[in-house]
């Protein structure tokens, strides 16, 4: 994935990245799936033009059967990168969008070069995942 930017947003630092290719909703849930299990109190929270809304998955794999919608988010504390961290999937186009705490030294600024060195790797890692 490429950062195409970072700015603050309040006590989080919003980013778009942009995937190599448009993904469809399997794609998402593969992602998400990962993401799941390595996320301390993960909440799932899919939606469409009709609104958002939260659902429960007993672990990792029931995501790769969860109804289609136009996004996925999954939102709580990324045991990778040690902060809470927001990751919004859009079904079939080619970014995403995350908002990571600005909850350590690391993460306390928007700047462009340190974040993507902080998150590229986990970005690719999640991109990755589309496509086991």
């Amino acid at each position: 994935m490429k950062l195409m930017g970072v700015e603050k947003d309040g006590a989080w630092l919003y980013s778009e990245w942009a995937l190599t290719y448009r993904v469809g909703w399997g794609h998402i849930c593969k992602a998400t799936s990962l993401i799941y299990a390595y996320t301390k109190d993960p909440e799932l929270i899919p939606g469409d033009a009709n609104g958002d809304k939260s659902v429960t998955v007993k672990d990792a794999e029931e995501i790769l059967s969860l109804e289609e919608y136009g996004r996925l988010t999954i939102r709580g504390i990324s045991d990778m990168i040690k902060v809470p961290l927001s990751i919004t999937f859009f079904n079939q186009l080619d970014f995403v969008r995350v908002y990571v705490a600005c909850a350590t030294e690391e993460f306390d600024h928007a700047d462009y070069k340190d974040f993507n060195l902080s998150m590229c790797q986990f970005m690719d890692s999640v991109e990755i995942a589309m496509y086991e």
